[in-house]
């Protein structure tokens, strides 16, 4: 037994199970307690990843290291079998990144400021309760990297949901319960589907080991079992990758989860479904996978195209890059459905790269909302670069790696898929997937297109004069009326600054509210470099009342450039796209011997 993938899954675990004792502390105390608990505890768990990862015998990748193998429900002869290798070791590294940067985003920086779901208000944002959601989030996401057992990884694999869940409808905006509704019955009855085809593995062939299924190579099964398996798993890992057109949950998640939220759900939890491809549905079931994959290659090109084209239509900054997802996964899928080394190779350095630049790319639309009070990027006026230079400097290079220019992350993923449908496998047809291969092709010149026009509205021309200050606390129809915060138009009489009861001065100057016609006592706006107080900062958190405030712009605070722990939290993310950009075989170093293992090359 080794010890080090089981501190990996405990580690977090027990700092989850701590937080279930109450405290007797006070509200301060409490609040710094647990930004401090959440930070270490995440810095615990990166750090052993780390450890793994220095560890590792890149020599030999495509074997299975650090092998915990235990008796889990001998009866039925489970076990809880766990280990890494190439194609695991970079997503377990990953996920520790990304959920220990989520902390140092939450807990190093004021705490009682814009978007710090961890302040200590009284009946506010519960976050002991975040914390908690958080870590145990982190256990189920490691522990699907790591599970060698089928039925242990459909364990991990839906642990992660009740938490997403929870983190969106409890921290998110306005529309969070639909939203995570939504989320749930999706990705839930996906799972099922996922679970038949498990089950019809372990009936065929009497065995839940994954690296034992593996070696067999679809040995014990017939062609007609291993498509219906295929079938089956393909939709379930489809639903949370997610594939179009299983992907409606996906848009409505992203736009309403808080920022943290929805870096999580773009850098790990859609990495889940496509690690399944790799790990489990291509090389256990290899006939399934050469029947399936002209079908997996064409839902693939559509995602690709449909997702651009969505994108074009966007007004909300955060529902724009949510539909990008579906464009990127689809190139994904495609290099899976090459069946190839170069394609199964493109869609593990895609889902990597995907992890980091839009994992930035939601750390920082979360930071223009909270600055500005609203994602739609026709409110936003424009001239961010000459208002936020820093942050719209940020905005910039990260929109550019995601459309993948060469020497950043995001170009390696989308060519070499490309590539891969060149020369598909033995067996498939050629012309087609050239015809996906020029599909593909139209879809990355889209997806420039689209991040070029959402730069020229955001970040290009003079900052609009105009600012809009919604209304703090208003009540009834007042607060109903805040047509710029999900991009829905002005109602029908309405002009300018003033929409139907919503109480929106206007001011003449980007760094001075002058007034807010707030609608109630107890909220208002302070003056010049005061900034908005009381309900005002609840922002995407969400108030008592369960629905969405903004807060009012147009203040110093309101419009200050990137801080310190912003900068802490986006630094490595920034570091590792130019890293994997300029260097792409440290990362297809790692992946290449496992890849050729599994699709059966030499």
């Amino acid at each position: 037994m080794n010890w080090l993938p089981i501190v990996l899954l405990g580690v977090p675990l027990a700092g989850a199970a701590a937080l279930i004792v109450p405290s007797r502390l006070d509200g301060v105390a409490r609040g710094r307690l647990l930004r401090v608990h959440g930070l270490a505890v995440s810095g615990i768990t990166f750090a052993l990843s780390v450890v793994l990862a220095v560890a590792f015998d890149y020599g030999d990748a495509a074997r299975m290291q650090f092998e915990t193998d235990m008796a889990w429900i001998p009866g039925l002869d489970l076990r809880f079998h766990l280990g890494v290798d190439g194609i695991s070791l970079p997503l377990v590294v990953l996920t520790a990144l990304l959920t220990f940067l989520c902390f140092v985003y939450l807990g190093w920086g004021d705490a009682g400021g814009p978007g710090q779901l961890l302040r200590p208000a009284p009946g506010g944002d519960r976050p002991r309760a975040l914390v908690f959601t958080l870590l145990v989030l982190e256990v189920g996401m490691i522990g699907t990297f790591l599970a060698l057992d089928l039925l242990l990884f459909f364990v991990f694999f839906e642990v992660v949901l009740i938490p997403m869940y929870f983190v969106i409808s409890i921290w998110g905006g306005r529309a969070r319960r639909a939203a995570a509704i939504k989320f749930i019955l999706y990705t839930l009855l996906g799972s099922v589907v996922l679970l038949l085809g498990l089950l019809l593995i372990w009936a065929q062939t009497g065995t839940l080991d994954v690296t034992a299924l593996a070696r067999a190579h679809g040995t014990g099964m017939s062609r007609s079992v291993q498509i219906v398996a295929f079938v089956a798993v393909g939709i379930g890992l489809a639903v949370k990758t997610p594939m179009w057109p299983l992907h409606t949950w996906l848009p409505d998640a992203h736009t309403e989860a808080p920022t943290v939220g929805s870096v999580l759900l773009a850098g790990v939890l859609l990495k889940m479904g496509t690690y399944g491809f790799a790990r489990i549905a291509i090389p256990v079931l290899p006939d399934g996978a050469a029947a399936v994959a002209p079908w997996l290659g064409a839902f693939a090109v559509v995602g690709i195209i449909y997702g651009a084209l969505a994108c074009l239509a966007q007004r909300d900054l955060k529902r724009m890059i949510a539909y990008s997802s579906i464009g990127h996964m689809g190139f994904v899928l495609l290099g899976f459905a090459t069946l190839t080394p170069v394609g199964v190779n493109a869609a593990l350095f895609g889902n990597i790269a995907h992890g980091l630049i839009t994992g930035l790319l939601f750390f920082i639309a979360g930071a223009i909302k909270e600055r500005y009070g609203t994602a739609d990027m026709p409110a936003l006026g424009g001239g961010m670069l000459a208002r936020l230079p820093h942050l719209g400097s940020l905005l910039t290079f990260t929109c550019i790696a995601s459309l993948g220019l060469p020497g950043l992350a995001g170009f390696w993923g989308e060519m070499l898929a490309l590539l891969g449908a060149y020369e598909p496998a033995p067996g498939l047809s050629r012309p087609l997937f050239l015809a996906f291969m020029a599909v593909g092709g139209i879809g990355a010149v889209l997806t420039a297109a689209y991040f070029l026009v959402m730069l020229s509205r955001v970040t290009h021309g003079r900052p609009v004069e105009t600012v809009h200050a919604p209304a703090l606390a208003g009540s009834g129809p007042a607060e109903e009326a805040t047509p710029s915060e999900y991009g829905a138009p002005l109602p029908a009489g309405t002009s300018g600054a003033r929409s139907i009861g919503a109480g929106i001065d206007t001011v003449n100057s980007v760094d001075t509210v002058n007034s807010v016609d707030a609608g109630s006592s107890g909220a208002g706006a302070t003056g010049s470099g005061g900034g908005a107080t009381g309900p005002a900062d609840e922002s995407d958190s969400g108030g008592k009342d369960g629905r969405s405030r903004l807060r009012a712009v147009g203040s110093g605070d309101g419009f200050r450039d990137v801080m310190r722990h912003e900068l802490a939290a986006w630094t490595p993310l920034i570091g590792l796209i130019l890293l994997f950009g300029l260097w792409p075989k440290a990362l297809l170093l790692v992946t290449d011997p496992v890849v050729r293992t599994l699709v059966g090359a030499p």
